[in-house]
């Protein structure tokens, strides 16, 4: 009796490690390992940016009805409400699109790198993810890109300020009616 459940043991274990091998598949492992190596600060700024259109979304929309529904006295404080309500949303459609990242990664992203490297690429590409030089270059890279970001809108606003106004002047003679005056961008009080 003990060798028949032993035997039955050790076949079970066989299959299972059988089973295991062939949907285990090595390159499809590597390629998940890839995707998750590469997903660092830009995929975190690429979220932040989707959650951010949204949010633009609605500003745009609730921004006029304040203006024309509250009054003047009290649109100082419905202003503070609603960008309290907007960071809660827009921290809370940052976590919304976040949850979905494994999931899209494991649907989209490691099939199509599976599809396209072999399985040595991937384990380069890992190393290169790996390296203590890409790891650095993920942690600074979010700073060097504000910095960047920042320098370019202030190198090119007036010349912006300048192409907005010409649409404006082409505008008003299309449509008519008053100009928009161009304004600088001012990010959200919070």
């Amino acid at each position: 009796m003990k060798n028949l459940t032993a035997s039955l043991i050790l076949a079970g274990l066989a299959c299972a490690t059988a089973f295991h091998a062939q949907a285990a598949d090595p390159k499809t492992e590597m390629a998940a390992k890839v995707v998750k190596l590469q997903q660092g600060p830009e995929l975190d700024r690429l979220i932040s940016q989707l959650a951010g259109s949204t949010t633009q979304e609605l500003i745009a929309n609730w921004g006029p009805k304040l203006e024309a529904n509250v009054p003047k006295a009290n649109q100082q404080k419905a202003s503070d409400a609603l960008n309290a309500e907007l960071k809660k949303y827009a921290d809370d459609t940052n976590k919304l699109i976040s949850n979905q990242v494994s999931k899209v990664s494991a649907a989209v992203l490691v099939p199509a790198y599976a599809e396209r490297f072999t399985l040595e690429e991937l384990q380069q590409i890992a190393t290169f993810f790996e390296s203590p030089a890409i790891k650095k270059y993920q942690a600074v890279s979010p700073e060097m890109g504000k910095a960047f970001v920042e320098k370019l809108i202030d190198a090119s606003r007036a010349d912006v300020i300048a192409r907005a106004k010409q649409f404006d002047d082409a505008a008003l003679k299309i449509v008519g009616g008053p100009a928009a005056v161009p304004k600088a961008s001012k990010p959200i009080k919070k």
